[in-house]
């Protein structure tokens, strides 16, 4: 069931407990935004802000005298640089962008603040208009007179007294601040990382991607060798097939290639980052079924099966060469959705001519899928480098693919290499980083007072909705945390991607069941009978449906709970639930809602009947003594959650009254 929200300054109360009554934050990074509403709208008084960048800017502002909001650059970004290019015209907010044909990879839907929805415009928006619209929010909110750009963060320290003191540089003064807690917000994309590869001096021209401008620094007739995997290798790999360049050759990483729409239509297709009904899927999913891989295995067929109903091919977006090698689950991967538009390239010397079965026959004549002309320009794919040797030749390693059987007797002499390979997160300024945030990633749990905001990477969704829902916690943590949920390790497993032991990457989490355990952590997720409820007050059914049937958005977790906002359900009931109506009959609402709902809601019951009964087993054939061996803890008592459930400490099932199974 939702809990109530959070007392606000209106209402003349405040939060009653919690040690933060006056305290004093500091924010530091380009994910701020979503963090300085939370603080403005539970209306603490001498709060203190250092900031830099977007994640989360909501509810009202206090009166200016009451609050003094600083926006902090983390010291190794000094030397960015900026210039006009950078700015979009964006007179506050700077980003480092380059030459695109597209817009963001993910949906305005899932992308925007909860409380701020931008209007009239198309699904996908572009860089510059979605920078526009950070800038907005912030007008919006009157949160500029709090915000001070372009300084240098040094140094975060500690006093004798367990104070943070934090040591910054603006306008050539440096200058001593002492805070009760501080986010650090700097975000995941700051510091290039750049692989080591022996002889890459050798090569002419090499650059990272965040250096990367436009399509004119590849020249004409250069060879343009491009190492890496993801949204941004696509989008340089498919600026480099389009200019006048001599060969085209990308190193990709297993993925599987997912398309939005190509041509706009009066009623285009939902976006695929909102098109996984929540209902059976992290809504009422026991904890058993939920922890399990029947869920990932599900959509894993799913997605094989839709990709070769499409193209006659199983790996992705007619996506011949390159997919993910057979035992990889969907839970291991990272979903490329810019790669649609390099995808033509990459198999245009891989897809057969004719099919090369009698069921890919009859796929082909009752499916009848365009293939974009390419002009006859393609995009090798190769392994990753091993090498470049004396002349400047590139040697493959052996990966034991098709693509190294193509590859290893060809001499590739780049020109040019664009290091697509991401970004690492180090924050000199202080001791600890990221990767020590045990509880949801967000803080260390015996140190609640810095919290790391906006460093968990989904595989299908967006950064921003996760940071704001992240700021969303560790405020509630911070100010009231007896209504915070028990945030019990054993409940983050569920939402993390398996990483292999070498990856870069092992902060991936899948979209939609990291904001649901959120949302569980914070009582904030609205179960059937709370949205039955709410409906006689807008427009009736259209409430339970986008509930049940629609994604995780940020908004549907404001319905109620400590964060709840009155304009949800009419965003929930208007915008959102186009994203419901628009979806295809079959290869949406069935295959991706009914269908689901219909295995996996009567076997999370199963499960549930089957957990209860082990559990009255256990109480009435077991010993106390033999309970603690099996169980590992020392009590005999249910644990009570925060959101009004208890857990049975000896087989971990959660029962609660009419609400989630969860």
């Amino acid at each position: 069931m939702c809990g109530t929200s959070l007392p606000s300054r209106a209402s003349g109360s405040s939060v009653s407990s919690g040690p933060w009554l006056s305290s004093r934050p500091r924010v530091v990074g380009k994910q701020a935004i979503s963090l300085v509403p939370e603080w403005y709208a539970d209306g603490r008084d001498g709060v203190v802000w250092h900031s830099t960048d977007p994640a989360g800017l909501s509810e009202e502002i206090p009166a200016e005298s009451e609050f003094s909001f600083l926006v902090l650059r983390p010291g190794r970004w000094q030397s960015w640089p900026h210039d006009a290019r950078d700015t979009l015209g964006a007179e506050h907010i700077q980003a480092r962008l380059f030459e695109s044909e597209a817009g963001l990879v993910s949906s305005r839907q899932l992308t925007s603040f909860s409380d701020f929805r931008p209007e009239d415009e198309a699904d996908f928006l572009t860089a510059k208009r979605y920078v526009q619209y950070l800038n907005d929010y912030c007008t919006h909110f009157k949160l500029w007179p709090y915000i001070k750009l372009s300084c240098l963060v040094e140094n975060l320290s500690r006093s004798e007294g367990g104070a943070h003191i934090l040591s910054y540089v603006t306008d050539g003064q440096k200058h001593l601040w002492e805070c009760d807690a501080v986010a650090v917000c700097s975000g995941l994309h700051v510091e290039p990382s750049i692989p080591r590869l022996e002889g890459i001096e050798r090569v002419p021209v090499t650059l990272h991607s965040s250096e990367f401008k436009s399509r004119e620094q590849f020249g004409t007739g250069n060879t343009v060798l491009i190492l890496g995997s993801g949204e941004t290798s696509s989008d340089v790999s498919f600026l480099a097939v389009t200019s006048p360049t001599n060969r085209v050759v990308t190193n990709p990483n297993p993925k599987l290639i997912f398309s939005r729409p190509g041509k706009p239509s009066a009623r285009p297709q939902v976006p695929i980052d909102v098109s996984r009904a929540s209902l059976f899927d992290t809504a009422y999913v026991h904890p058993w079924l939920r922890n399990s891989n029947i869920l990932w295995n599900y959509y894993d067929l799913y997605l094989r099966w839709i990709s070769w109903v499409s193209w006659g091919t199983t790996h992705g977006h007619d996506q011949w060469i390159g997919g993910k090698p057979d035992g990889w689950s969907g839970s291991e991967i990272f979903f490329n959705k810019a790669g649609h538009k390099v995808s033509h390239y990459m198999s245009a010397r891989w897809r057969p001519k004719t099919p090369r079965t009698l069921l890919g026959g009859l796929r082909s004549f009752l499916v009848d899928t365009p293939v974009r002309d390419t002009d006859g320009r393609h995009i090798d794919v190769a392994p990753w480098p091993d090498y470049i040797d004396e002349d400047g030749i590139v040697h493959f390693r052996n990966n034991g693919r098709p693509e190294y059987l193509a590859m290893k007797d060809q001499k590739i002499k780049p020109d040019i290499l664009i290091f697509c390979a991401g970004y690492k997160q180090t924050l000199p300024f202080m001791t600890g980083g990221p990767s020590d945030a045990d509880v949801r990633g967000v803080w260390r749990r015996d140190d609640p007072s810095i919290g790391f905001i906006g460093f968990m990477r989904p595989n299908l969704g967006a950064i921003p909705p996760l940071a704001e829902m992240q700021a969303q916690l560790w405020v509630l943590n911070l100010l009231a945390p007896e209504r915070v949920g028990p945030l019990l390790p054993e409940d983050e497993p569920h939402y993390r991607l398996v990483s292999k032991k070498n990856a870069r990457i092992r902060y991936g989490v899948d979209h939609e069941s990291y904001a649901y355990q959120l949302a569980l952590d914070m009582n904030a997720a609205p179960s059937f009978w709370d949205v039955v409820r709410m409906s006689p007050k807008g427009p009736g059914w259209r409430l339970p449906l986008t509930w049940a049937l629609g994604a995780n958005f940020t908004t549907k977790f404001r319905l109620c709970g400590p964060w709840k906002w009155d304009g949800a359900a009419d965003v929930m009931t208007g915008e959102l639930w186009d994203t419901v109506a628009r979806r295809e009959l079959f290869f949406g609402h069935f295959t991706l809602s009914i269908l689901p709902i219909l295995i996996f809601g009567p076997l999370s019951l199963v499960v549930f009947l089957i957990a209860s009964l082990s559990g009255l087993f256990d109480r009435l054939f077991r010993k106390p003594a033999a309970h603690q061996e099996l169980s590992g803890r020392s009590t005999q008592e249910p644990r009570v959650h925060g959101y009004g459930s208890a857990e049975s400490i000896l087989t971990g099932t959660t029962f609660e009254a009419g609400a989630h199974l969860d």
